[in-house]
């Protein structure tokens, strides 16, 4: 009989550990929740604002000081999804396993899911495709014949998976990169990228999620994530 309920209570608590973890919804159209100023405390209303039902930067032609936001988690294993859409020309990104460090960007630590207009902001044609949208930025990507994207003023989704080291992006239900994290393929990624010699980039074997704000307008909506 004990044998018996261990078992039940082991293949219990397998079963748990292998379930995610509820969505934590980070912006709903109406309330940010879980997201807050990196290297900040509270909510960088100089930076960003809410508009019909999207979270959406105060560029720097509109008096807007970049901030960017990061969640209030640390998260190993993950999965992210978003909305977004950009401005003609228009840059931003989502920044994840970061580890906040005062006077250093969220980039310095962690690498990025690209979030951009490829058709008329330089990245676009930069180390093509590496600095297109949905790309890991500089070290994979696909070119716009290649996925799904809907241009500037448009909205596309974006969902990204860590898992035991599996790292996917995806863009519009398109997978644009997968990769293992710290694996040799990944280290002669990085050999031959802009941040080659970066002392503690993609490190971490856990950090926060960052929305970046670059300058320009971008908007987001239907933020949410969960641990794995």
């Amino acid at each position: 009989m004990k044998a018996t309920l261990l078992l039940v209570l082991t293949s219990t608590l397998t079963a748990l550990a292998a379930d995610p973890g509820a969505w934590v919804v980070h912006f709903d159209g109406k309330a940010v929740n879980g997201l807050r100023g990196y290297n900040q405390t509270t909510f960088p209303n100089e930076a960003w604002k809410i508009e019909d039902g999207a979270i959406k930067t105060i560029p720097r032609s509109a008096g807007g000081k970049p901030v960017d936001l990061a969640t209030e988690q640390v998260y190993a294993d993950f999965e992210f999804e978003c909305e977004w859409k950009v401005s003609p020309g228009g840059n931003s990104g989502i920044i994840y396993r970061v580890k906040e460090i005062p006077g250093k960007p969220a980039y310095s630590t962690g690498p990025e899911m690209q979030v951009l207009d490829d058709e008329k902001h330089p990245d676009g044609k930069a180390n093509f495709p590496k600095r297109t949208a949905g790309s890991l930025y500089d070290l994979i990507g696909k070119g716009m014949k290649e996925k799904t994207y809907k241009p500037a003023g448009e909205w596309n989704k974006s969902r990204l998976v860590i898992k035991g080291g599996n790292v996917e992006h995806w863009l519009n239900d398109t997978q644009i990169a997968t990769y293992k994290w710290g694996s040799p393929e990944i280290k002669a990624m990085l050999e031959t990228s802009k941040f080659k010699g970066w002392a503690g980039f993609m490190e971490q074997p856990e950090g926060r999620i960052v929305l970046q704000h670059h300058g320009e307008e971008v908007w987001y909506r239907n933020i949410r994530s969960r641990k794995l």
